[in-house]
């Protein structure tokens, strides 16, 4: 099991979600900025299968041409989003909540 954190500009932040969630890909979305992509972004955390990486960032790829399409390309962006991959072999679920 791997944990992608992927650092998406806004442009894209809505379709990304709901085209990610139609692939059947589950994340967790977060506000975020800082110096390493500045303002205007959102970060996904997506558990996937090693095996679906390339799947995912394939899928985010044509997910940003596809916005472009239509609303063309932020001004003033480098990059569409950046994925980070990190293992999470040691991931620990804590849903049973002991009865008070």
């Amino acid at each position: 099991m791997k944990l992608l954190m992927a650092v998406v500009h806004n442009h894209y932040r809505a379709p990304m979600e709901k085209g990610l969630g139609e692939h059947g890909y589950r994340m967790t979305e977060l506000s975020s900025s800082g110096s390493f992509r500045r303002r205007g972004n959102t970060t996904f955390l997506i558990g996937v299968e090693e095996e679906d990486i390339e799947r995912v960032k394939a899928r985010m790829k044509e997910i940003c041409l596809h916005v472009e399409e239509g609303k063309g390309p932020p001004k003033y962006v480098s990059s569409r989003f950046v994925v980070f991959s990190m293992d999470a072999a040691n991931a620990h679920v804590f849903a049973n909540f002991p009865k008070a």
